[in-house]
């Protein structure tokens, strides 16, 4: 009961029947009886000491009904709650007719209160001699032939007028009385000799009555009690009660003495706490509540707890990133910080994230699949998938954009006059790289290609987005401190004139630029004065050979080429860090593992290098492959490498021990990607999945195919494009079966997203990079030091052609490259390499260790001569006679070689 409202009783109305010719009812209703009010607690707003004072009650002890000894009715109500009885009303009628309700006809009725109805009672009984029929209105007799009127009999007289209804009419709203009724106000017995029955009290008082009267006195005297007293007293009656009461106490009681101790405790114990609980319990505790779930999902050292007893926890840098790119998706979409309990913390998006894929792609036997041609007969060179867009290249010279949902084709992007082989995308930025020797930058959003880079002049090999990320950097004092490079996103280029180039890539609204005769085919890019074009900032030249391969992270470029070296550049200055020399024939594939610094090449020689980017030595030699190492893949864990020996093999990057084999695939493979759950690999037809921890096969995507161009899988997507029915096919698995699911987001390859910083970032930073280019440029060797370049570092392999197998690389010179229909590396070695035969290698071999599955190998790193991009360090003597298969010309313009 609560102590800010009044209780009431609300009397039953009381009836009285009286027989004479005709049978009248007289219904009398009264208004609630005020009760006592109950006393309030001495500290009421101390919820902690009486923690039932604002409970809420059940029903059943909100309103209940008391019979009295009389057999008077009544109801208990301890708010206002009990006016609603007083509304109530029923329909009476017949055939042909019905009772008007109070309000269709005179003015709305009286109620009596009960201390004027015990004072109508002692007036009645007065006039009992009189012939007054007690406790009704006197009707006046009918004749005998005559039908009994349905009139009210005339109120006796010197008595108020009673409200009398019938039972079936609604009563009307009653007037409150001024206070209690006095406990005097019940008359004695009725008179002897009464001529007829006395009309009965409405209620006759009993120990019901009498409790709630004296209730207020009995809780002031209870609360003057001793707490040990109370207590007794309490329980004393709860000993002495039925089964139903004690139920009805305890469900009050429970609700209200219960503690929710997740709410109470400080976070670092309720992270402690849910530690102890696996998964699927945490999964439970976050439905019991609201409370719950935001303090679930917003622990981050719960989930991050939970990332690593699942073995979701991968290492390196890639929990940070995932969640660093999320908190600026969700800044850029104006959603609240991570910290407001609306929004999940980023560990448990990213937990939910590598749950899913892990169990949907092995346990999803029936992803919805969708197939579609594209390209027509062509070869897919490139393939990509980004912010939900399918971007793939051919060579063609088209780019094709595709819905994954509908497979619609969304824009074709047309310019390039060659095959397109280097793709590399962010946000609604494209960059590719073709046979034309140009590099095109374009708008996805609109189609349009807004920049035309020359400068090469031969094809476009490879390229790479450099986006900006904290590095550690060393000082003179050998100090490590934490720097942000690139301070604004840059595009490295690799191509086959042996060079690579480095530009910055152009943000949405700077000026747009094409270098003259951009779009007119009689003009050879190569003439370009790249000196001209704003977003060129280095020219790197070291290579002897085609520039194949590239990879790139903070300040570090790595680069493999043809002539069987590997070079390590600093990006921002220019400079050759490193010349890594072991391979013995040309270099195919590199990736670069920024964690550990170090960087991985694999070759035409059968083995797989480990760079330690500290010191320039090989760290270890990989051997096992028995023919060309053509693709390579890093994660966290695991060193994938594809060979066209048929094979694939995983490799610890920590210890360069051999972890599984994958040999299923009946000829060389084509494509591959891998995270820290599975591999995808595509070959002679088959495209297959692999469990990487496990190295078994777990299904099978594709079979009885022509063959498989390429394959991508991020998050819940999977595209590979291949060659069957004399057509080319985008094929599209989506593991979540087409439900939408916001928090189930991919992971990008290498761990580099598109939310790399805000464009308000990029502005501040990029005077900042300006004057560091600027400071550095002044510490590179002299133009003396330029020329003095060794002449060799180890015995270079000239014999670079290999027993029975046949490469199909680009054209240097453009124009007659539309023949070529497996492109620059694509390898068709189905039918051309034999796995047991892995070519003829030059007399001087990598080393002992390459016996053994892994070992320190004897490569090591050359002194590096200095290379940039100042007009300084590109000045060299004119060369002649050197050119070769894959550098058709070298132009001299101003002293400068291009």
């Amino acid at each position: 009961m609560s102590s800010n409202q009044r209780p009431t009783l609300i009397l039953a109305p009381s009836v009285n029947t009286t027989t004479v010719v005709t049978t009248t009812t007289t219904t009398t209703t009264y208004a609630p009886i005020p009760l006592p009010s109950l006393p309030t607690p001495p500290a009421p707003h101390d919820t902690q000491k009486y923690p039932l004072l604002n409970a809420q009650l059940p029903s059943s002890f909100r309103q209940f009904p008391l019979i009295f000894p009389n057999g008077s009715r009544a109801t208990f109500c301890d708010s206002d709650d009990g006016d609603d009885l007083l509304q109530e009303e029923q329909v009476i009628g017949g055939k042909g007719w019905h009772l008007i309700k109070s309000d269709d006809g005179a003015g709305p009725s009286r109620s009596v209160g009960l201390v004027e109805a015990v004072e109508r009672f002692a007036r009645k009984r007065s006039y009992d001699n009189d012939g007054m029929m007690q406790g009704i209105e006197t009707i006046a007799e009918p004749a005998s032939h005559t039908p009994p009127p349905r009139k009210k009999a005339k109120a006796a007289p010197l008595l108020p007028k009673i409200s009398t209804v019938n039972a079936a009419a609604p009563p009307s709203p009653l007037p409150s009385p001024h206070g209690s009724p006095p406990p005097n106000i019940w008359p004695s017995a009725p008179p002897s000799g009464a001529s007829s029955p006395q009309p009965q009290l409405p209620i006759q008082p009993d120990a019901s009555l009498a409790t709630l009267m004296s209730l207020p006195s009995l809780i002031s005297h209870f609360s003057g009690l001793p707490a040990q007293l109370q207590s007794h007293l309490l329980i004393t009656l709860l000993r002495h009660s039925p089964l139903p009461v004690l139920r009805t106490v305890h469900s009050v009681l429970t609700p209200t003495l219960a503690r929710d101790f997740l709410t109470l405790l400080p976070p670092e114990l309720v992270s402690h706490v849910l530690s102890f609980l696996p998964f699927n319990c945490i999964a439970r505790a976050s439905r019991v509540s609201k409370s719950w779930r935001n303090i679930i999902d917003s622990d981050p050292v719960l989930w991050r707890d939970l990332l690593k007893s699942e073995r979701l926890w991968f290492g390196g840098d890639s929990e940070r990133a995932f969640a660093d790119a999320l908190i600026r998706r969700r800044r850029r979409a104006g959603l609240p910080h991570p910290n407001d309990l609306s929004l999940p913390d980023p560990y448990k998006v990213l937990f939910k994230s590598r749950y899913l894929t892990r169990h949907r792609w092995i346990n999803n036997h029936e992803p919805k699949h969708l197939a579609f041609a594209a390209h027509g007969r062509s070869v897919v060179t490139c393939l990509l998938l980004s912010r939900g867009r399918i971007i793939s290249a051919s060579d063609d010279h088209s780019i094709h954009v595709y819905s994954p949902v509908t497979g619609l084709l969304l824009r074709s992007l047309s310019g390039h006059e060659g095959g397109v082989w280097a793709l590399a995308s962010t946000k609604d930025t494209l960059v590719s790289g073709s046979t034309d020797r140009t590099v095109r930058i374009w708008d996805l959003s609109t189609g349009r290609c807004t920049h035309v880079f020359g400068g090469h002049t031969s094809t476009v090999r490879c390229l790479a987005i450099v986006k900006p990320e904290w590095v550690d950097v060393e000082d003179e004092h050998g100090n490590i401190r934490k720097e942000k490079w690139p301070k604004r996103p840059l595009i490295v280029t690799g191509s086959r004139d042996h060079s690579l180039r480095v530009w910055d890539l152009p943000r949405p609204g700077e000026p747009e630029y094409r270098f003259d005769g951009a779009d007119e085919a009689d003009i050879d890019p190569a003439d370009e004065d790249v000196d001209e074009n704003p977003y060129h900032k280095l020219h790197l030249e070291g290579h002897e050979h085609a520039v194949r391969a590239l990879a790139a992270r903070g300040r570090t470029l790595v680069s493999g080429s043809y002539d069987s070296m590997v070079r390590v550049w600093d990006i921002i200055t220019g400079t050759c860090k490193w010349v890594l020399v072991g391979h013995t024939q040309k270099v195919y594939s590199v990736v670069l593992d920024s964690s550990r610094r170090q960087a991985c090449s694999g070759s035409m020689d059968g083995t797989v290098r480990v760079w330690n980017l500290r010191t320039g030595e090989c760290q270890y030699t990989l051997t096992g492959h028995t023919s060309l190492v053509g693709l390579l893949g890093l994660s966290p864990s695991y060193l994938v490498s594809a060979a066209a020996d048929s094979t694939l093999r995983i490799w610890d990057p920590d210890s360069g021990e051999v972890r599984h084999m994958l040999a299923a695939h009946t000829g060389a493979i084509t494509c591959f990607q891998h995270d820290e759950f599975k591999v995808l690999s595509g070959s002679d037809g088959t495209l297959k999945m692999w469990d990487v921890r496990e190295g078994t096969v777990v299904r099978e995507f594709l079979s009885n195919i022509h063959g498989v161009w390429q394959v991508v899988f991020e998050g819940r997507w999977c595209v590979a494009a291949s060659h069957r029915s004399d057509a080319t096919i985008l094929d599209v698995w989506d593991f979540g079966n087409g439900e939408p699911d916001d928090d189930w987001i991919g992971e990008p390859v290498g761990g580099i997203y598109d939310e790399d910083m805000t464009d308000d970032e990029d502005e501040e930073m990029e005077q900042a990079d300006a004057d560091a280019m600027d400071q550095d440029l002044d510490i590179l060797p002299s133009e003396t030091d330029t020329m003095d370049e060794p002449a060799t570092f180890v015995d270079i392999i000239k014999d670079e052609t290999a027993e029975n197998v046949v490469v199909h690389d680009a054209d240097d010179d453009w124009g007659g490259d539309d023949h070529d229909h497996h492109g620059d590396g694509i390898v068709d070695l189905s039918r051309r390499i034999s796995p047991h035969n892995p070519g003829r290698h030059a007399s001087r071999q990598a080393g002992p260790s390459q016996s053994h599955g892994h070992g320190h190998g004897h490569g090591r790193a050359a002194p590096a001569p200095s290379s940039s991009s100042s007009s300084v360090s590109r000045i060299r003597p004119p060369l002649v006679n050197d050119e070769t298969p894959t550098r058709p010309r070298v132009k001299s313009v101003g002293g400068r070689r291009r």
